[in-house]
C-alpha cells in the first residue's frame, strides 16, 4: 500500500510540520502521519506565536527558510513588538493570531510540498533492526518502512486529562490519546517521564463587558515576522487586560480539595513560568491580585482566550470564579480549563542533532522532550528534520552554536543539561543574546540554510544587500557632519544636551536619546538619503552605531570560548579510564558523550578541574 519514504514524521503538531518541511525541502520523500488531520498546526493552547526570547526562535526559524513565521504572519490579528523600551538584544516580535487560518494555512503550506505526504492514523510502534530505526507500525496494523524516523508526539504519549475530580485519557480536549509508544521505547531502554501542562476556560466573547476592561492594542507601524515581504496586516483585533481580586482567590480556594494538583492525583512536573491560576494564588499568596489577558481567537469567532487563568480546577468553581472578574460577571463558558499529563524522553538521550543515542535513525522533537511552547516545538522539529535528511544521505549534519541562535542554546541546554519540568526559552538562558537579536537572525543563519539547499540564491543576495546598505548608512553618519541650527531644536526636543559646532552625525546617533529619525528629521539631506532604504536596513544601521562597542566585547568572549568549542571529543571515548576525573562526571560525560569540550563544560556535575583533567589527557 506504502512506498518507502525517506522520512516518516510521527505528529502534526508545530514540531511535526517544521518536520516534514524541512526534509521535503531538502529533498526527501516524507511521509507525515497525524491522529487527526482535522487539526494539523492546532494551537492548543494561547492563540498567539513569539514573544520574549520565542519570537527571536521563530525569525530565526524564517531566516533558514522555515515556515512559522510565514504562517504566523499569515494569520496575525494583532503584531506587537516588546520590550521596545529596553536594549535590541530584548525586542521580541509576537503576533496574536486566528487560530483557525493558523491551522488551514499551515495545511495549505504542507500539500504544496510535492515530495510530503499526509496519512491520518496513530504510530504504535517504531520498526527498529539492527539498532536503527527503519519504519512504523500503527494502529491499522499497517507496516511502512522509512529510512529515518521523527518522533514529535506533543502531549498524547499516554496523555490523561484532569478536570477537578475527574480524568480521562486525551491527548488535548477531544482528541484521544496514543499508547503503546512509549512502552515499546521504555524496553529498547529509553528512560521516560511524566510532565504536565494546562490550558484556561474558553469564553463567549459575546457575554463579556469590555468596558470594564483596558484596551491592549498592536504597534501603530506593524512588523512581520518573516523576512519574506509577507504582507503587512491592514487592520487588526484589540485584547483587553483585567485583573483577579480577592474574591476571586476565595471562590477558587474553594475547589482546592478537589484540585488533582493539590490532591496528589497529577505526579507530573508543570511549567514554572506559566503556572495555573490556583497555584499562582497558593505560591503568591502575597498578591492582592493576578493580570488577566483576554485575547480573541480570530477574526470572526465569538470565542475568547483567558491568557493567565489555566486551571484544572472544576468546571463549576472555574465558572463562579471567572464570573467574579471584572468584565466577567456574565461570562458564558463554551469549555473548561484543564490540566493534561503526558509522557516525555529526558532530552540528555539525545545527540545535538537531535538524534536519539540508543537507536540510529531515529530523531525526537517538541514536547517528547520535556520542552513547552509552540516555537521551541517549531525549531526542534525544524533541527530534527534537517538531520533526518542530512543522515540518511551521509551529508554534514546541522548543529547550531549557542554563540550564533537562539536554537542553538535550546538544543543544548536540552541535550547537555537535561530538564525535569517544561524547558521555556528565554533571554537570560543566551549568554550571548546581544548577538542573538531579532533583527539580524537573517545574517546569522540565512547562509547557513542557503549552504544546506533551504533557501535559494534571492533570499542570500537580500541578506547580502542589507548587510552592503546597513554599511552605507553607517558610511554616512561618519563622514558627513550637521550643523547647529539644524539639530539643536531637536536634541532640545528630544532633552539632549546642545551643540555649539558641526558635529558628525555618528557622533549625534551614539546618544541614548537620539534615534537615526532624529537626525534625518533634523538634516534634511540625510532624511532623503536615508528614504532609499527599508525599515530594516536602517534599523540594522543604528543598533550597529549605538551597540558598536558591546558587540566587539561580545566578540571578544565568543572568540575565547571558540578553542574550547571547536575541540571536538571522540564519542567512543572511554571516561571510565580517566580515575582522575570524579566519579559523576564520568558518570555524566558517559551519558551526554559531549561533542566538544565547551558542551563538557556546561554539563550539570562536570566541575572546572574535571574539564582541566580531560584538557591534559587529550593533549
Amino acid at each position: 500500500m506504502f512506498k518507502k519514504y525517506n522520512v516518516i514524521v510521527v505528529g502534526a503538531g508545530h514540531a511535526g510540520c517544521e518536520a516534514a518541511a524541512a526534509a521535503a525541502n531538502l529533498g526527501s520523500s516524507v511521509l507525515l502521519i497525524t491522529m487527526n488531520m482535522g487539526v494539523i498546526a492546532q494551537m492548543s493552547c494561547n492563540p498567539a506565536i513569539g514573544g520574549v526570547a520565542k519570537g527571536q526562535i521563530v525569525r530565526e526559524i524564517d531566516s533558514m527558510g522555515g515556515y512559522t513565521g510565514i504562517i504566523a504572519d499569515k494569520s496575525t490579528i494583532q503584531f506587537r513588538m516588546l520590550n521596545l523600551s529596553k536594549g535590541p538584544a530584548m525586542w521580541s516580535p509576537r503576533t496574536q493570531n486566528d487560530r483557525m487560518r493558523f491551522a488551514e494555512e499551515w495545511r495549505l503550506q504542507l500539500e504544496a510540498l510535492p515530495t510530503l505526504d499526509m496519512w491520518q492514523d496513530t504510530v504504535k510502534e517504531v520498526i527498529v533492526k539492527n539498532g536503527k530505526a527503519c519504519g512504523v507500525i500503527t494502529s491499522l496494523g499497517i507496516e511502512i518502512e522509512a529510512d529515518a524516523v521523527v518522533l514529535t508526539n506533543g502531549t498524547f504519549l499516554n496523555g490523561v486529562i484532569h478536570i477537578g475530580e475527574k480524568k480521562f485519557g486525551g491527548g488535548r480536549t477531544g482528541e484521544k490519546a496514543a499508547t503503546g509508544l512509549t512502552e515499546q521505547l521504555v524496553s529498547l531502554g529509553f528512560e521516560s517521564g511524566r510532565m504536565k501542562t494546562g490550558t484556561p476556560p474558553r469564553i463567549d466573547g459575546r457575554s463579556l463587558n469590555y468596558a470594564l476592561m483596558e484596551e491592549q492594542w498592536g504597534d501603530d507601524n506593524r512588523g512581520r515576522f518573516s523576512y519574506t515581504d509577507t504582507p503587512l496586516p491592514t487592520e487588526q483585533r484589540c485584547c483587553w487586560i483585567t485583573y483577579t481580586n480577592d474574591k476571586v482567590h476565595e471562590m477558587l480556594k474553594t475547589g482546592f480539595e478537589r484540585s488533582p494538583m493539590f490532591t496528589g492525583r497529577i505526579k507530573g512536573l508543570g511549567p514554572r513560568y506559566c503556572p495555573s491560576i490556583e497555584d499562582k494564588i497558593n505560591r503568591f499568596a502575597e498578591r492582592e491580585r493576578h493580570q488577566i489577558f483576554v485575547e480573541p481567537e480570530g477574526w470572526t469567532t465569538n470565542e475568547i482566550y483567558v491568557n493567565g487563568f489555566s486551571t484544572s480546577l472544576p468546571e463549576d468553581v472555574q465558572q463562579k470564579a471567572l464570573q467574579l472578574i471584572p468584565g466577567f460577571e456574565n461570562a458564558r463558558m463554551y469549555r473548561p480549563g484543564y490540566a493534561i499529563e503526558y509522557d516525555f524522553f529526558p532530552p540528555m538521550q539525545l545527540d545535538l542533532t537531535l538524534e536519539t543515542l540508543i537507536v540510529k535513525h531515529l530523531f525526537f522533537a517538541g514536547q517528547i522532550n520535556g520542552t513547552t511552547g509552540y516555537e521551541e516545538a517549531a525549531a526542534q522539529g525544524f533541527i530534527a528534520g534537517i538531520n533526518a535528511h542530512q543522515r540518511i544521505n551521509d551529508d554534514k549534519e546541522l548543529i547550531l552554536k549557542r554563540s550564533e541562535s537562539y536554537i542553538g542554546v535550546l538544543i543544548d541546554d536540552l541535550v547537555t543539561k537535561g530538564t525535569d519540568e517544561p524547558y521555556r526559552m528565554f533571554t537570560s538562558r543566551a549568554e550571548h543574546r546581544l548577538l542573538l537579536r531579532q533583527d539580524n537572525a537573517d545574517i546569522r543563519l540565512t547562509p547557513i540554510a542557503h549552504k544546506l539547499g533551504l533557501v535559494g540564491d534571492e533570499r542570500l543576495n537580500k541578506v547580502n544587500e542589507k548587510i552592503k546598505n546597513s554599511d552605507h548608512i553607517i558610511q554616512y553618519l561618519k563622514q558627513n557632519s550637521t550643523t547647529v541650527d539644524k539639530m539643536n531644536p531637536i536634541l532640545d526636543e528630544v532633552g539632549s544636551s546642545l551643540i555649539s559646532q558641526k558635529t558628525k552625525l555618528v557622533n549625534l546617533l551614539g546618544r541614548p536619546q537620539i534615534n537615526i529619525y532624529d537626525l534625518a528629521k533634523g538634516d534634511s539631506d540625510f532624511g532623503s538619503y536615508l528614504n532609499q532604504f527599508d525599515k530594516e536596513t536602517i534599523e540594522q544601521a543604528e543598533i550597529k552605531v549605538k551597540y558598536e562597542s558591546y558587540f566587539e566585547k561580545e566578540m571578544e568572549i565568543v572568540n575565547r570560548m571558540k578553542k574550547m568549542e571547536d575541540r571536538e571529543i571522540n564519542p567512543d571515548f572511554d571516561y571510565s579510564s580517566l580515575v582522575s576525573l570524579s566519579i559523576e562526571a564520568r558518570q555524566k560525560l558517559a551519558q551526554v558523550k559531549p561533542r566538544t569540550l565547551g558542551q563538557a563544560s556546561r554539563i550539570s556535575g562536570v566541575s572546572p578541574s574535571d574539564i582541566s583533567v580531560l584538557m591534559v589527557h587529550m593533549s
